[in-house]
């Protein structure tokens, strides 16, 4: 009953008009930004970042904010998926196999509906499997000490890559980055600078925040005006939308394909490095092999589309689970979201729910808000949300910019703080040019000082013996599952990853 009774307080602090205005301009601006082919929730969050902080907004409203456009984002993925076969982001990938068929046979505004109410489904039983599970791990997290909470850590950098994850090498090559990025600054226990370089401006360490702009929303910019993407192709704007609501009868058929796709992605999404790709393609796979007699999916089945889009909205709320009661991020968008609680002097954890239950209990409120809005918006206001599609990139990468650079002005005031941002940005242009993930190195740089901490704390405890890290049983389950977390994607991740990919071109060569 505390649960419930904590969850009247969260609506009452979302239901202000102020809250519900952030909630909805979040999902408005996140389903555009997740319409976008290559923008993703990742990159939107980080773009509309500087938007929160220069609107001086308090702690709740701006996550109220950034999460609504997090989970406008995953709706937002989509419409390109659906139109042009061209998937917002990686998740939105499966989405392609069956909702391009659809929208090729006159069915694109019953796709469209279809993938946002299977959407829905998806986070409304994850908010409530969020709601449930996140307070049964913070007791979890309480018998956490020092070498604890150093293997999660650790667990974290060593499933980040995920099973969906190219090279491993290159994720522990960005992390082990990350973690040197956080090294500068000066030492909390010898007060002596590291890697400052006599900048005086360096010594309180890298923000945060200039960083993940820098690095996800300038690098776009520099990737976009590198190969000048034209705008959507001519076949996205002749397909027409047609008939907005999907039919009982196809409603019917795909109601059980949501709830089961709802809870493989939700466990996939709790998963510390599994993420929304995970969940698209085990829920996809899933479904296929239980339903799919008549070798329909991959040519228009409604239950091909709803099983991705409940799967991967699922595990975005998942991922909230780990980076709320933990502080550990379970994907690439809640590592931007723990940087954000970061910079507002809000620590992720087992104590943040009794410290600040008021962020938590709002945000949750916000989330089952935002769903209904979202589900709101996205059925009457699918035709303009397809003209987003033909928002040439001449025009859309110079707001981007804009917002980047006065937003980071905005909040910091400090002319380096560009130039650091500047320097992020050509960074994260030249590793995506390498295909080497950014999500290891924002981690690196938010959890480093804390992984730091927590291993000398340890050591010092036990009077300089190393063995500590693994004296307890928990933080030798917590080894085990991080040596097997990274381990597993060098067996299967290829296999996951290719089958994936494949699929989208044989999809391809059939509706060519």
């Amino acid at each position: 009953m505390d649960t419930f009774a904590s969850l009247g307080d969260g609506f009452a602090i979302a239901l202000t008009w102020q809250n519900l205005g952030l909630a909805l301009l979040g999902c408005f601006l996140g389903t555009i930004m997740g319409a976008l082919p290559g923008l993703g929730p990742s990159n939107g969050v980080a773009i509309l970042i500087p938007l929160a902080f220069t609107m001086g907004l308090g702690a709740t409203p701006s996550l109220i904010l950034l999460t609504s456009v997090y989970y406008g984002a995953m709706y937002g993925g989509r419409i390109s998926s659906i139109l042009l076969n061209i998937p917002g982001d990686e998740p939105a990938m499966m989405t392609c196999l069956d909702g391009h068929p659809m929208a090729r046979k006159g069915l694109a505004g019953e796709a469209l509906s279809l993938s946002g109410i299977a959407s829905f489904v998806g986070a409304f039983f994850a908010t409530w499997g969020l709601i449930l599970l996140a307070p049964q791990l913070v007791k979890i997290a309480l018998l956490f000490g020092p070498a604890e909470y150093f293997a999660l850590f650790a667990l974290a950098f060593m499933t980040l890559g995920g099973v969906s994850s190219t090279n491993q090498a290159k994720s522990a090559f960005a992390a082990a980055l990350g973690l040197g990025l956080a090294m500068i600054g000066v030492d909390t226990q010898t007060g002596v600078p590291r890697f400052t370089f006599g900048e005086v401006h360096l010594y309180d360490g890298l923000d945060f925040l200039v960083a993940i702009v820098g690095l996800f929303a300038l690098s776009e910019v520099f990737i976009f005006l590198e190969e000048r993407h034209g705008s959507a192709d001519a076949e996205g704007r002749q397909l027409k939308v047609g008939r907005l609501t999907p039919p009982m009868s196809m409603l019917k058929q795909t109601t059980p394909t949501m709830l089961r796709s709802s809870a493989l992605g939700f466990l996939a999404g709790v998963l510390p490095g599994a993420g929304a790709s995970l969940g698209s393609f085990i829920s996809y796979s899933v479904e296929k092999r239980l339903v799919d007699r008549e070798g329909t999916f991959g040519k228009g089945d409604p239950r091909g589309v709803a099983a991705p889009e409940a799967g991967n909205n699922a595990a975005a709320g998942g991922a909230l689970v780990p980076m709320l009661a933990l502080g550990v991020p379970g994907s690439g968008t809640t590592a931007v979201l723990l940087a954000v609680l970061l910079s507002l002097n809000i620590t992720p954890g087992p104590l943040l729910f009794t410290q600040n239950p008021d962020v938590v209990w709002g945000l949750i409120a916000a989330l089952f808000i935002a769903n209904f809005m979202l589900l709101a918006l996205n059925i009457p206001m699918v035709g303009l949300f397809t003209k987003v599609l033909m928002v040439p990139p001449r025009v859309l990468m110079p707001i981007v910019a804009m917002v980047s650079f006065v937003g980071i002005y905005g909040i910091s005031g400090s002319s380096f703080d560009l130039m650091v941002m500047i320097g992020f940005g050509i960074l994260g242009w030249v590793l995506r040019k390498f295909d080497v993930p950014l999500v290891p190195i924002i981690l690196g740089t938010l959890l480093g000082n804390s992984m730091e901490n927590n291993l000398r704390r340890a050591i010092t405890i036990d009077n300089g013996d190393w063995f500590t890290l693994i004296d307890s049983p928990l933080s030798i389950v917590l080894w085990a599952i991080a040596i097997i977390g990274f381990i597993l994607p060098l067996i299967v991740g290829r296999k996951v990853k290719a089958r994936m990919h494949e699929r989208g071109d044989e999809e391809g060569s059939l509706t060519d």
